[in-house]
Parts: C-alpha cells; sequence; structure tokens
C-alpha cells in the first residue's frame, strides 16, 4: 500500500512539474530564471535568445557566466553582469551602461583596440561589425542576440556545441581547451541549479494542493 502511495505521489509531482513549466511559458514567464535573480542579471535575457535560436538549455548562459560571471554576495552566486569591459590583461565590473561606455571610450583613447564588452565579452576588434554604437554593444539582448548567432555559426561549422564553446573564445587549441572546461563545469553546475528550482516549485505545488485538498476533504466529513 505505501509503495502505491509513493508512486501515486511521484505521478502527480511529475504531473505538476510539467503543467507548471507550460503554464509558465504559456504566460510568457520563464520557468528557468528564479524570482531572486536581479533584473541586472543578464541572464534573464539570455535564456530567452538561448531557446529563440535553439541552443542547448543554459550553455550561452554557462558561457556568459565564464565571460562576465561576478560574485553576488546578496545571493551567495555567481551572476552575469551587463556592464563588464574587459581589456589590457584584466576585466572591469562597472556600475551602470554609462560608466561602462565611457570606460571603453577612455580605453579607445589610449589606443587599446581588443575590448571585450557586455553579458556575452564580444570583441569589439574582432566583431567589429557586431554593433552599430557603443550603447548597442552594452544592451544586453543585442548582445546576447550577436553571441547567440555567432555560437550557432561555430556549431554548424565545426558539428559540435562543445566544439562552438571552445571556439567561441579562441581557436587555438592550447588556449580552448581550459575556456571549454570551465565552461562546462558552470553548464552542469547551472542545469543542476535549474533542476533543483523545478523539483522544489514543483513540491511546493503539491504540497499546497494536497493541503488545500485536505482541508476540503474534512470541511465534507
Amino acid at each position: 500500500m505505501r509503495s502505491k502511495r509513493f508512486v501515486l505521489r511521484l505521478a502527480t509531482l511529475t504531473v505538476i512539474v510539467i503543467a507548471w513549466h507550460l503554464t509558465a511559458q504559456r504566460a510568457g514567464a520563464n520557468p528557468l530564471i528564479p524570482n531572486d535573480i536581479p533584473a541586472s542579471d543578464c541572464r534573464h535575457t539570455i535564456t530567452t535568445v538561448e531557446r529563440a535560436h535553439g541552443i542547448p538549455t543554459e550553455l550561452l548562459s554557462a558561457i556568459s557566466l565564464a565571460e562576465a560571471g561576478r560574485w553576488d554576495a546578496n545571493r551567495s552566486a555567481q551572476i552575469t553582469w551587463p556592464w563588464t569591459v574587459y581589456a589590457e590583461g584584466r576585466g572591469r565590473y562597472l556600475p551602470s551602461k554609462a560608466a561602462a561606455i565611457a570606460m571603453v571610450k577612455k580605453l579607445k583613447a589610449k589606443g587599446v583596440r581588443n575590448i571585450d564588452v557586455g553579458c556575452m565579452q564580444i570583441n569589439l576588434h574582432f566583431h567589429a561589425k557586431a554593433f552599430a554604437s557603443l550603447e548597442d554593444a552594452f544592451d544586453p539582448q543585442k548582445n546576447a542576440e550577436y553571441a547567440a548567432r555567432f555560437l550557432t555559426r561555430l556549431q554548424a561549422k565545426h558539428r559540435s556545441w562543445s566544439q562552438a564553446v571552445a571556439h567561441y573564445h579562441s581557436a587555438t587549441r592550447k588556449l580552448n581547451r581550459p575556456y571549454r572546461h570551465r565552461v562546462m563545469r558552470f553548464w552542469h553546475e547551472e542545469r543542476r541549479r535549474i533542476n533543483a528550482l523545478r523539483v522544489a516549485e514543483a513540491r511546493r505545488q503539491f504540497e499546497e494542493r494536497r493541503a488545500k485538498f485536505q482541508r476540503t476533504a474534512s470541511r465534507t466529513n
């Protein structure tokens, strides 16, 4: 009897997970993004772009964490910071879009050309035609859209998402191999986090429905 109850409960939990996911999609919500992630985290945008381009779930987010990840002490977690500028061998996490644009202009005035910007750290030298302006370069949507198109082109060329990730960073093997391993580690961690969130939410909804059913049953009895 206990075994049957367990199977029934597991089946119900599975149904709730699927129903919750579909309801969130129909409502325009993103079930892959928990409510406590701040709006400054690029992953609100990246996950939507990822889905639109058919990129494996959380892979583009994993790249963003490797590229522009920043520790958020309030959440004790990594977030992807949109106002990130990398040049001269170091990353800079600026407080605003305006500050990030000013930093790029300052670097260019010094003669620096090899500059990575935004959520996905697009290089302004090697991808000179990616954006019409620095305003666009630091727009999370446009930055992520360009990265998604670039990554899918690499996947089509190399016939492998793993190799696409490696070449997103560099065509040189000794540089792209450690980068690929780092992204894959982030990817596995992100997928585990998302699965845990889904299960936790499904359990919460299951317990709420069970409590409601028990209240209704007690009143009818």
